[in-house]
């Protein structure tokens, strides 16, 4: 059994890449501080450090062990903080893992309020992570739920998702363009445009569903800026650079001098799921994921098609 006050010394190294400041920063001294290093390094049969007169540096097995130790005095932390709140009559808390869209579309912030009003004196922690690192918190434990732009693979033998967005998108242009009054738009109108491109960070699959989805209507996007990030793209809208597409819960979020359209046949939707582990899921966990998925906003296409057009002013 790995002797976790050894973990601590280790990942403490690792940071200063010095022993005499590690041990400073331990409150201990230089010699049973590398003593308990080299002895960490017999117990996993491993060299994790290379060693110098002036530094060492973590080898590369060194670097693939900090990682999960540091993922694993994370989720030790969690574990203790949990037990002091069962001790004290809680019921553990929660850590979600959640993406911007989770905030903007009001799914996540709908399922709070809920859980809140039911159990006031709940403590509950919230992470916006990557999609790959929500990933990653579930697997470790670190996470009870995450809010992710994709759902987990069918065949994955940890995790499982359910689908609690899936929101309309709007075109969006400067209020001084020749078309922010139309009432119809074509695959020929829509073409002509000089598009701001949204390429999320969490997944480049999204930006792919966007060009196939206009490819499915009928046309190419000529796209000219791409941003990460929505709301730097209706700002970049409202400075008449280019139209794009927005999530209709975004609406109230932009900048003056911009118009929204609906595009009733453009298939093009922003998506969310829900993700939770397997395994041992607490009464807390079951409930919240429950709360998330009897919120869920999956609009129905032939809904979306009557949506009015709604200026940003």
């Amino acid at each position: 059994m790995l002797d976790i006050r050894q973990l601590h010394y280790f990942v403490t190294v690792a940071e200063e890449e010095h022993v005499g400041r590690a041990a400073e920063r331990l409150h201990i001294s230089q010699s049973p501080l590398s003593r308990q290093i080299a002895q960490l390094e017999d117990r996993l049969g491993l060299t994790l450090f290379e060693r110098s007169q002036q530094r060492i540096r973590l080898t590369a097995d060194g670097r693939t062990f900090l990682a999960e130790t540091q993922a694993f005095l994370t989720h030790a932390k969690r574990l203790e903080s949990m037990a002091r709140r069962l001790g004290s009559g809680d019921d553990g808390g929660l850590c979600i893992g959640y993406l911007e869209n989770a905030m903007h579309s009001g799914v996540l912030n709908g399922a709070l309020r809920e859980l809140l009003a039911e159990r006031p004196s709940i403590h509950i922690a919230l992470y916006n992570y990557s999609n790959t690192a929500q990933l990653e918190g579930l697997r470790q434990r670190s996470l009870d739920v995450g809010l992710i732009c994709e759902p987990v693979s069918p065949d994955d033998p940890e995790l499982v998702s359910y689908q609690v967005l899936s929101d309309p998108m709007l075109l969006a242009l400067p209020v001084s363009h020749p078309l922010a009054k139309a009432r119809k738009f074509t695959p020929q109108d829509l073409a002509a445009q000089k598009w701001i491109g949204v390429i999320h960070k969490e997944s480049v699959r999204t930006h792919d569903n966007f060009i196939a989805a206009c490819a499915q209507a009928g046309f190419a996007p000529s796209i000219t800026l791409e941003v990460s990030e929505p709301l730097a793209a209706l700002g970049l809208v409202a400075a008449g650079l280019g139209v794009t597409m927005v999530q209709k819960s975004l609406h109230q979020q932009g900048p003056e001098g911009v118009v929204l359209h609906d595009i009733p046949w453009l298939n093009y939707r922003a998506s969310l799921w829900v993700a939770w582990h397997k395994v041992a899921l607490r009464p807390l966990v079951t409930h919240f994921r429950e709360l998330l998925q009897r919120s869920r906003m999956i609009v129905p296409i032939a809904r979306a098609a009557k949506t009015k057009s709604a200026a940003l002013v």
